[in-house]
């Protein structure tokens, strides 16, 4: 089965598509000056790319491990959050609070989401 990466930069891919699923790398804001709930709205968007161009959406999402670098930013997180998701599809989620690489990042997002199912022939 082959391994199709998306969104490819010196050190990772933005994505890894195989055996049926999407592994997300971790998103972070393109804009760090951004507040919380932005720098969230911002990295969502990403993760919507990145959902698309490997064929699927957010409706797919399995799992979503969201990194705080203050866990009292919590609830700006989930508001943005809260806008984006699918009701009707929820994934597993988990919220840690963690140093990230550059202190200005504020989160990152990570997950894994499934690939439609091949039509039946």
């Amino acid at each position: 089965m082959a391994i199709r990466r998306i969104g490819e930069e010196a050190r990772l891919s933005g994505a890894v598509v195989h055996g049926g699923l999407v592994w997300l790398a971790g998103q972070v804001a393109d804009d760090s000056t951004l507040d919380t709930e932005g720098q969230t709205e911002d990295i969502l968007a990403q993760i919507d790319v990145l959902l698309a161009e490997a064929g699927t959406d957010k409706s797919a999402l399995l799992s979503i491990t969201v990194v705080l670098r203050d866990i009292a930013d919590a609830p700006a997180m989930n508001r943005a959050w809260d806008r984006w998701l699918d009701p009707r599809a929820k994934p597993a989620r988990m919220t840690i609070q963690a140093p990230l690489v550059d202190p200005a990042w504020r989160v990152e997002i990570t997950g894994v989401a499934a690939l439609p199912e091949p039509a039946a022939r």
